[in-house]
């Protein structure tokens, strides 16, 4: 069958597609930004990328006719302060495409949404829902509550909280109940349910088998890892100042901490468990779903991070459009070194960030990543996803990856912190040279004035970089 998937460089969409392929599908994946799509080699005859953003009708015109099923999985909770009038024009958008194709079954992964009070970013994904079922084909949509696995937005934000805090003085939402569940589950229904027809024209609840709240999900996150924490809630915590509390303990934006905040005030519990029964799944429980989340990080396994995609930065660019990187008009530090050993060189280039550091003075960047959280940035706590590989795309502390091609010796970065203007990273192999490039382009005296108060730092910083890498 021929399967449209939407999505296909997000966090569930990156782990879906070799599934669809492995069971006999071609897939014509849908991407917004074809630069960022970097599928595994084994997959290539067996996928067509399309280049379409949901937003341009024009676009979706380039989607085959001849597709049989569809998945619908972007969301778009933290690009925007109007991400559901973006979320419900999207879906307008899709449904009206598909009603141009052949298309059987659209399948939609949203939020659990059984409270009659919603959340604005529950209540977004709710519309997307409607607006999608409206369609001439067979609509099911399997609803989610918190989702565990090696990279994801929740996972990623328990390890943060845990990890840092021996003690937390926590808001009161810390009591709502959930139902979370294990990324190889999200997948397995996902999959499983594609071209079901006891699924068609219905809606599910999906969770793993324990339901606890959310002091209990850290505590037990405390006990898979062997620490000792202790919690305490307060009721003084408001949504504004809990959001806060999320955006400086753990990586998250500040802007999806308080959408995470203002859904997590609402209990996100299964109503039954119906689906499992229908496609045959007994889904894992919570302790064994960080389990797996571990096992994939200690043998470095990461398929996908929610921190690869925009919504970690909230910055949305489409990377063509700065892949070259500009001279006029920007201030520039080139240096370079010959090297020792170029395949040393490179492999030390391509370990760079994360747990690595950045060879020197690595106390001065830890100090701007504090000064960029404290205004709103990213700072430098999304890391990186795997320790010795780099792809198009993916987020490297506040920098995100331009292009990476390590036969070529070659690494583009493009600056997410917040700047006065926009800034690049490069490192080039030349013959036996290593050339080390930092361009920015200011944006008015603000950036002009911000350029020479850190040029002292960048003398200091760069040179010995480049000393490192290049030893």
């Amino acid at each position: 069958m021929k399967i449209l998937l939407t999505g296909a460089t997000g966090y569930i969409g990156k782990r879906l597609l070799p599934v669809l392929v492995e069971m006999g599908h071609f897939v014509v994946c849908c991407v917004r930004d074809p630069n960022r799509f970097n599928p595994p080699a084994y997959l290539l005859n067996n996928i067509e990328i399309i280049q379409a953003d949901l937003l341009d009708p024009a676009g979706l015109q380039r989607i085959p006719t001849d597709i049989n099923g569809a998945y619908y999985l972007v969301h778009s909770m933290s690009a925007s302060s109007n991400y559901k009038e973006i979320e419900t024009q999207a879906a307008k958008n899709f449904r009206a495409a598909m009603d141009k194709t052949q298309v059987e079954h659209i399948i939609y992964l949203s939020g659990i949404v059984n409270e009659s009070e919603l959340s604005k970013h529950l209540s977004s994904r709710k519309n997307v829902e409607i607006e999608l079922a409206k369609g001439r084909y067979h609509f099911t949509t399997l609803r989610a509550g918190i989702i565990i696995g090696s990279g994801s937005a929740s996972f990623e934000i328990i390890r943060d909280l845990v990890e840092k805090l021996p003690i937390m003085i926590a808001p009161k939402w810390l009591k709502t109940k959930c139902q979370s569940i294990g990324i190889s589950d999200v997948i397995s229904f996902l999959s499983l349910t594609l071209f079901n027809k006891n699924t068609f024209d219905k809606n599910f609840d999906i969770g793993g088998k324990d339901i606890l709240s959310y002091e209990e999900i850290l505590l037990e996150y405390a006990n898979v890892r062997k620490l000792k924490r202790r919690i305490f809630t307060v009721p003084v915590m408001t949504p504004k100042l809990s959001s806060y509390w999320l955006y400086f303990v753990t990586s998250t934006s500040y802007r999806l901490a308080t959408n995470l905040v203002d859904s997590m005030r609402i209990e996100v519990i299964c109503r039954d468990d119906k689906i499992n029964h229908i496609l045959d799944i007994e889904p894992i429980g919570y302790r064994e779903s960080l389990e797996k989340a571990f096992d994939k990080i200690k043998n470095n396994e990461i398929v996908s991070s929610w921190k690869d995609s925009n919504v970690s930065s909230g910055f949305n660019p489409v990377i063509s459009n700065f892949i070259q990187v500009p001279s006029y008009g920007c201030f520039m530090d080139k240096r370079l070194k010959k090297y020792v050993d170029r395949k040393q060189c490179l492999n030390k280039i391509w370990s760079i960030g994360g747990k690595t550091g950045w060879y020197y003075g690595n106390w001065l960047w830890q100090i701007r990543g504090y000064l960029d959280k404290l205004a709103g940035g990213v700072g430098l706590r999304r890391g990186r996803t795997n320790l010795n590989t780099i792809n198009v795309g993916d987020s490297l502390d506040f920098w995100r990856v331009l292009y990476a091609n390590k036969e070529e010796g070659r690494l583009l970065l493009f600056a997410e912190m917040k700047l006065p203007g926009e800034a690049w990273l490069e490192f080039k192999i030349i013959d036996d040279e290593l050339v080390q490039t930092a361009t920015f382009r200011p944006l008015g005296i603000l950036g002009r004035i911000y350029w020479y108060s850190v040029l002292p730092f960048h003398g200091f910083i760069f040179s010995g970089m480049l000393k490192a890498l290049t030893k």
